[in-house]
């Protein structure tokens, strides 16, 4: 098996690997929704069944199957055993602390998100981590919030969920939190809209 394989794996599934490690023997795989996700999510049973956390029973199993068929062990950042993916997505060299402290992707920026992982038995040929994404940038996060409920200084979550209530908070309850979509990788990743809003208004 090679990372190669695990990508078109991945791509079938409307996944992307977003980050992977060695750990041990083992090699650790992080997977992120593609560009089709929403598309392919919203087409599927766990959308429309009116049954609590679709998109985790999605993620669940999707990855959970494709773990199975692999022999390998699946990864998830929900549930009574969740994996702690905050501290697997920094080990894959991929993400990193923000200026506004949320993690930030070499390709995702902001919108960086996690629907599971795999633990594979055996070390896979893995490439070099890209240089961390807030670098070279202008940190146009900073000031993005428009009621400042989250910057460097820390995140003001009850401002914020009362803000997305509110008529003002309309756009970023519609189309994506403004910290996260002015992040410059962010705005290239291709992130729909209605995916956003989906997660602002599980938020909210």
């Amino acid at each position: 098996m090679t990372l190669d394989d695990l990508t078109e794996g991945a791509r079938a599934r409307a996944l992307w690997v977003s980050g992977a490690f060695h750990d041990g023997a083992d090699t650790v795989i992080l997977l992120s929704p593609a560009p089709d996700f929403w598309p392919r999510f919203t087409s599927d049973p766990e959308y429309g069944d009116g049954i609590p956390d679709p998109m985790d029973r999605w993620s669940a199993r999707v990855i959970g199957n494709w773990a199975a068929d692999l022999i390998a062990a699946p990864l998830f950042p929900f549930g009574e055993d969740a994996a702690p993916f905050l501290s697997l997505a920094k080990a894959s060299g991929r993400a990193h602390s923000s200026p506004v402290h949320l993690l930030a992707h070499d390709a995702a920026g902001l919108m960086i998100s996690y629907r599971g992982g795999l633990r594979i038995g055996g070390r896979i040929d893995l490439p070099a981590s890209p240089p961390a994404p807030c670098t070279t940038c202008a940190a146009p996060c900073r000031t993005a919030c428009p009621i400042g409920a989250l910057t460097a200084d820390g995140y003001d979550v009850p401002a914020c969920r009362a803000y997305l209530r509110s008529d003002a908070g309309k756009t970023c309850l519609e189309t994506g939190c403004a910290v996260r979509t002015t992040c410059p990788p962010a705005q290239t990743h291709g992130r729909l809209a209605a995916q956003s809003a989906f997660h602002m208004r599980a938020f909210r």
